[in-house]
């Protein structure tokens, strides 16, 4: 991450988390003394955000359920392998995160997010229908917070 051109660091950290202000503090905040500073700061700066940044990192996901994912290339592996929990589900249950996603997007104003790594395409509905009780402001810390984790976990993959 250190060695990397802004314009290159910027693309790797987009694919992390689709917040351009989070990936220019980021860079900005060059150099990190190891892995476990990067990711420090990778959550100090996620949390400093403001809500409009989180939205925006939402957005550049793929709703749960989807079968295509839209973003570069790196963007868009990770996103069907950490969905990989709907890749063989049935129609039905496709159909119903279809009806609960557009429920969740009515209420909140964005996508639903979760950080989908290892949980079943119904669990995650699961999940979807409880937190659609929260209200708006507890849902969008909770949504932060999945993105936070999603973030930690594609700065692993990427080794940056």
């Amino acid at each position: 991450m250190n060695d990397l051109p802004a314009a290159e660091a910027d693309a790797a950290l987009l694919a992390c988390c689709g917040s351009r202000a989070w990936a220019r503090r980021m860079i900005e905040g060059r150099p990190y003394a190891d892995a476990e500073a990067l990711l420090e700061e990778a959550d100090r700066t996620w949390w400093s955000l403001a809500p409009e940044d989180w939205r925006e990192a939402f957005a550049a996901h793929p709703q749960i359920g989807e079968r295509k994912s839209a973003g570069d290339s790196q963007f868009r592996r990770w996103s069907e392998q950490e969905q990989a929990g709907v890749e063989s589900v049935e129609e039905v249950i496709l159909a119903d995160l279809a009806e609960a996603n557009r429920t969740y997007a009515e209420r909140f104003g964005y996508i639903f997010i979760v950080c989908a790594t290892g949980k079943s395409a119904e669990e995650m509905l699961r999940l979807l229908r409880s937190r659609m009780g929260n209200d708006p402001d507890t849902e969008l810390r909770i949504a932060a917070e999945e993105q936070r984790k999603i973030t930690r976990l594609r700065i692993l993959k990427a080794e940056l």
